[in-house]
């Protein structure tokens, strides 16, 4: 960690910017083990890199609910669950049936849901089951995503 003496070395107004960048980076970012859970893998691996770029995150995708669930004994600390799971695997369950499973064997785990559903209803429902926020796909998301988790430190 940066102390004060050490961020104030800088000379210029450009080197003392990057230098507080590191530091309030290094202050304020702890590295999460994160799942991702979304059937549409373009979004994933575009989020997944999203929340890599400045925080070395340990972040896992899983196009299914199903798969997240065998590997929640790896204890992440926060699921990002897509609310529809089943366009690609017909049979998966929903992102609600993954939620109240997460919730009943691993309450400890901090659970983001995310949709293109913009309905209030569906976001109350999902916030009823247990999940601690809703996000609705779409320009911002990403970004109201790492705020997120920047919060639930």
């Amino acid at each position: 960690m940066f102390s004060p003496k050490q961020a104030n070395v800088a000379t210029n107004p450009s080197e003392h910017y990057i230098y507080t960048k590191i530091a309030l980076n290094m202050e304020y970012s702890n590295p999460r083990k994160i799942f991702i859970v979304d059937d549409d893998t373009m979004s994933t691996a575009s989020l997944k890199n999203f929340l890599i770029q400045d925080i070395p995150h340990q972040v896992s995708v899983f196009n299914t609910g199903e798969e997240c669930l065998k590997k929640l004994h790896e204890k992440p600390d926060i699921v990002i669950l897509a609310y529809d799971l089943n366009s690609v695997h017909k049979d998966a369950a929903n992102g609600l049936e993954i939620l109240q499973t997460i919730r009943k064997f691993h309450p400890e785990v901090h659970v983001i849901m995310l949709s293109s559903q913009e309905k209030y209803s569906t976001a109350f429902e999902s916030i009823q089951k247990g999940a601690e926020q809703y996000v609705v796909k779409g320009e911002g998301a990403f970004e109201e995503i790492a705020d997120l988790i920047q919060e639930l430190q």
